[in-house]
């Protein structure tokens, strides 16, 4: 008597197979909240080690800052700015890997209270602290094989201090090439001049745009997130530490800067990573 091999349980078997395929690449593909492909906190160990053994050899250390933005935005308006538009430009670079926003910066003196630390939730710590943690930071990544630390800053305040910390890092590495580390001021530049220049032919004014927390400001803010803003408080009146009148900000007007921003940025790193070691 002939035995007949019912086909079905090969078929229930293979079909099990793809199911649970598929699950564990849906798990694969899953990003905690908050957080993008290109994002270091969103890989495994393992999976940071393949994604720099393939190629991404930049990474992108965003810098914010805790700091007051009067009554209609966030403290942590710099942070989130900053994550975004790296997460941005890592995408549009397409070997660039994000590292955790780095959200402790100088702000003013703490005792007694100057610039931003006169106002509620601003956060400071002294330049040789922010300094050095840059510094450890970047030697980590060195260490893990990156081949180009660059570090991004939202905030005008500390520009300086990210130029000190690439050119100290960079001396310290000069015998060993094999990693640079860049601070490329083209990120911020670009907000206090093309930018402002496409408000301006938007019809916007000088007293409107300010230099902190105004409309040139509070727009990319709401480019970025406009969870960021709380548009109900944009009609004033404003307390003391914001400067400009933030009433007409939008978002489109903020996109004119995002988008130079990112471009600009974009620019500005590959012309440094591609340069001779």
């Amino acid at each position: 008597m002939t035995t007949v091999r019912h086909p079905f349980p090969h078929r229930l078997a293979s079909v099990a197979a793809a199911l649970l395929a598929l699950g564990a690449a849906q798990a694969h593909a899953a990003l905690p909240a908050g957080l993008a492909a290109n994002d270091l906190e969103a890989m495994t160990s393992v999976e940071l080690r393949e994604r720099i053994a393939r190629g991404a050899t930049t990474v992108i250390v965003p810098i914010g800052g805790t700091e007051q933005n009067g009554a209609h935005m966030l403290l942590g308006k710099h942070n989130v700015r900053a994550h975004v538009l790296a997460d941005r430009i890592a995408d549009a670079l397409g070997n660039a890997i994000v590292a955790p926003t780095v959200a402790y910066v100088p702000e003013g003196s703490i005792q007694p209270p100057a610039a931003h630390m006169k106002y509620t939730g601003t956060i400071s710590v002294p330049d040789a602290v922010f300094e050095g943690l840059l510094e450890a930071t970047a030697r980590s990544f060195k260490q893990h094989g990156f081949r180009d630390v660059v570090f991004l800053g939202d905030h005008g305040g500390y520009q300086a201090d990210l130029t000190q910390v690439a050119e100290r890092l960079n001396r310290e590495w000069a015998r060993d090439p094999a990693c640079r580390a860049h601070a490329p001021l083209a990120y911020y530049r670009v907000t206090q001049t093309a930018y402002v220049a496409e408000l301006k032919k938007h019809g916007v004014s000088d007293a409107e745009l300010g230099s902190h927390a105004g409309l040139a400001d509070t727009a990319l803010a709401l480019a970025v997130d406009p969870a960021l803003v709380r548009t109900d408080k944009l009609a004033g009146p404003y307390p003391a530490g914001v400067t400009g009148n933030p009433k007409r900000a939008t978002a489109e007007l903020g996109e004119l800067g995002t988008r130079l921003v990112v471009e600009t940025t974009v620019a500005a790193i590959r012309k440094e990573t591609q340069a001779p070691r």
